[in-house]
C-alpha cells in the first residue's frame, strides 16, 4: 500500500506548476471526473487529480478495503472496535423487509415499530388531537439537545422550511443560559410542546437546560407541565422520574451513533415540521444513496469519489482544510453540521490497532452559505496563502419562482466563484487591468500585484434539481459515507469519541472551584482564570 501512497506523490511532483485549466484540453474530462445518481451530480474536474491520479486513488480505496468494510458496516458486523459496537444508522433509513441480526437478534421489527410510534405522535400533535394541559393545540416545539441530538434536527428543519406544515421549531442546546432565556423569551408555555432529547438523560447542558426550561412551563401550568414533555431516551427511570409518559419516550439503539442520529427519534423534530411523508421522503433519499454507495462502481460512486478527493487534497496536496459552502441559504447550517459529522468522526491520531498515524487524518471544516462568504472569507480562498480546497453546493431550483431572478444570480455566483479559483488573473492582465485605469510606471506593476489572482485552486460542486427532503436526504447521506470512506482508507475508527471526554470530566471537577472551592491541584493558569471569572 505504501507504494501507492509514494506513486500519488510522484504523480503530483511530475504536474509540477501545471494547471487545473489545461485539464480541460481532454474534451471528456467533465463526464470522465463526474458521477450522477437520482438527479444529483458530482463535479470534480476542477481538481488537479489526473487520470493516472483517479486510477491510483481507486487503487487505494480497493487496497484499503472500503468496499468489504462498507460491506460489513451494512451487514452489522461490530466495525466500531473500540466500543465493541456495530455501525447502523443506515438500518434506521432502509425499508423494514429482510432480517438484519446483531447479537442473534432481528433490529428490524423495533426500528419499525419506533418509527410507526413516531408516526403517531407527530400526526397527533400536528392534528391537535394531542393537546395542551390547558386544551390548545401545540403551536410551538422546543427540541433539548446538543451535538447530534441538535446539529442535525436543526440543519435540517431549516434546510426543509418551505415544507413545514406543523407547528414551529426551536432548538435550545449551550448551556450558556442566554440561549435557553432567548427562545423562552417570545413563547408562550400553554402551547409549547418540549422534547428532550439525550440517549442517557444525563448529559449535563441537556438536562440543565431541560430543568431551567421545566421550571419555565411549572411556573405557567402547575403539575400541567408534565404533558407538555417529552423525550429522546433509552432511560425509561430517569424520564419517569420527571413525569415523562412512556409512550412520548422514543430510544434508538448504542449501535446509533449522536452525530448520525437524526434518521431515527432525534429528527422528531423534523418529523413535527413537516409531516410523516416529508419526514419518510427524507428516509427514501437516503437510502437510495445508501444504495447507491453499495452498488455503484468505486469510480462512478459518489462517496468514494468525494472520499478520495478529500485523500488527495488532505495527503497528498497537505492542504489542512476544506471549505463547504452550500449557495443555499436554507443550507446555512450544513457546515457546522458537517464539521461535527467529519471532525468529531475522522479527528483522530491512531489507527484502529492503538499506532500512530503516519500520516494527518481529518482536515478540518468550515464554511458559510453563498453569497454572504464571498463578502466575508473568499478574499483568502482566492489570494491567501493557503489553498483551501472549495465544496460548492447549488440547486438547478429553487422554491420561490417569483424570484427567478435572484436565483439567476445564484447559480451565476456560485460557477463563477469555482471557475475564478480555477482560472485566476495572470500579472500580464492584470497589468493591462490597472493601466486602463490610469497607473503607470512603478505604480502600474504594485497596483497589477494586487489584483493578480493566482488560480489553480481545486474545488467540487455538488449539483441537485432542488432541496426537498428527498435530495436533503440525499446529500447528509452522501457526505456520511464519504467521512466513512476517508476513515477506512486511514485506517481509523470514525465512530467513536474519546476525545470529547476529557474536558466533561475536567469540567465536571472544576464546578466547585467555580462555585468557591480551593482550587487545589490546579495550575497557575487556571488558578488565575478562576480568581478573575469569581466575580
Amino acid at each position: 500500500m505504501s507504494d501507492i501512497w509514494n506513486k500519488l506523490e510522484r504523480n503530483l511532483a511530475a504536474a509540477g506548476d501545471r494547471r487545473i485549466l489545461s485539464l480541460f484540453d481532454d474534451p471528456e474530462r467533465f463526464g470522465t471526473f463526474s458521477a450522477e445518481t437520482d438527479g444529483m451530480l458530482l463535479d470534480i474536474s476542477k481538481t488537479n487529480i489526473d487520470g493516472d491520479a483517479l486510477s491510483l486513488l481507486i487503487r487505494l480505496a480497493e487496497t484499503t478495503g472500503v468496499a468489504k468494510k462498507r460491506d460489513a458496516m451494512f451487514r452489522g458486523e461490530k466495525i466500531n472496535v473500540t466500543e465493541d459496537r456495530a455501525v447502523l444508522h443506515t438500518a434506521l433509513r432502509a425499508p423494514a423487509s429482510d432480517p438484519l441480526m446483531v447479537d442473534g437478534k432481528d433490529v428490524r421489527p423495533p426500528i419499525a415499530e419506533t418509527l410507526r410510534r413516531m408516526e403517531r405522535f407527530a400526526e397527533d400533535i400536528r392534528s391537535g388531537w394531542i393537546t395542551s394541559s390547558t386544551g390548545q393545540s401545540f403551536t410551538e416545539v422546543i427540541n433539548i439537545g446538543i451535538g447530534g441530538s441538535d446539529l442535525g434536527p436543526a440543519m435540517a428543519v431549516r434546510a426543509l422550511a418551505p415544507f413545514h406544515d406543523g407547528p414551529r421549531c426551536h432548538f435550545i442546546s449551550n448551556v450558556d443560559g442566554a440561549d435557553a432565556a432567548d427562545t423562552l423569551r417570545d413563547l408562550d408555555p400553554r402551547r409549547t410542546l418540549v422534547v428532550v432529547a439525550s440517549k442517557t438523560f444525563t448529559t449535563i447542558e441537556t438536562m440543565t437546560n431541560a430543568n431551567t426550561v421545566l421550571k419555565w412551563l411549572r411556573a405557567a401550568l402547575g403539575e400541567g407541565a408534565v404533558s407538555h414533555l417529552a423525550a429522546v431516551s433509552t432511560a425509561l427511570d430517569k424520564t419517569a422520574d420527571i413525569g415523562i409518559a412512556p409512550d412520548r419516550v422514543f430510544g434508538f439503539a448504542d449501535w446509533v451513533g449522536g452525530r448520525y442520529s437524526l434518521w431515527g427519534p432525534v429528527g422528531l423534530p423534523i418529523m413535527l415540521a413537516v409531516g410523516p411523508e416529508g419526514f419518510c421522503e427524507f428516509l427514501s433519499g437516503s437510502h437510495a444513496l445508501d444504495r447507491h454507495f453499495q452498488d455503484a462502481p468505486l469510480n462512478q460512486n459518489l462517496p468514494v469519489l468525494l472520499g478520495l478527493v478529500g485523500i488527495w487534497h488532505r495527503n497528498i496536496c497537505n492542504y489542512p482544510t476544506r471549505a463547504v459552502l452550500p449557495y443555499d441559504q436554507r443550507l446555512a447550517r450544513l457546515p457546522a453540521y458537517l464539521q461535527q459529522l467529519d471532525m468529531e468522526s475522522n479527528g483522530k491520531g491512531v489507527t484502529i490497532d492503538g499506532q500512530d498515524l503516519p500520516r494527518p487524518s481529518g482536515p478540518v471544516v468550515w464554511g458559510e452559505p453563498g453569497t454572504n462568504g464571498q463578502h466575508a472569507f473568499y478574499q483568502l480562498l482566492h489570494q491567501g496563502t493557503e489553498v483551501v480546497p472549495a465544496e460548492f453546493l447549488i440547486a438547478a431550483e429553487s422554491h420561490e419562482p417569483d424570484l427567478m431572478e435572484h436565483h439567476d444570480l445564484l447559480k451565476a455566483n456560485c460557477l463563477a466563484q469555482s471557475e475564478a479559483l480555477m482560472i485566476g488573473r495572470s500579472f500580464e492582465t492584470a497589468k493591462e487591468i490597472a493601466a486602463g485605469l490610469g497607473f503607470d510606471g512603478d505604480e502600474r506593476q504594485v497596483q497589477a500585484a494586487h489584483r493578480t489572482f493566482e488560480g489553480n485552486r481545486p474545488s467540487v460542486t455538488l449539483a441537485y434539481p432542488k432541496l426537498t427532503p428527498f435530495t436533503l436526504g440525499q446529500i447528509i447521506t452522501l457526505y456520511e459515507h464519504r467521512v466513512f470512506v476517508e476513515g477506512v482508507i486511514w485506517g481509523i475508527n470514525s465512530f467513536d469519541q474519546w476525545g470529547v471526554e476529557l474536558g466533561k470530566e475536567l469540567a465536571n471537577a472544576l464546578l466547585p472551584m467555580v462555585r468557591g472551592a480551593p482550587a487545589q491541584g490546579k495550575d497557575a493558569s487556571t488558578r488565575g482564570l478562576l480568581r478573575k471569572l469569581s466575580g
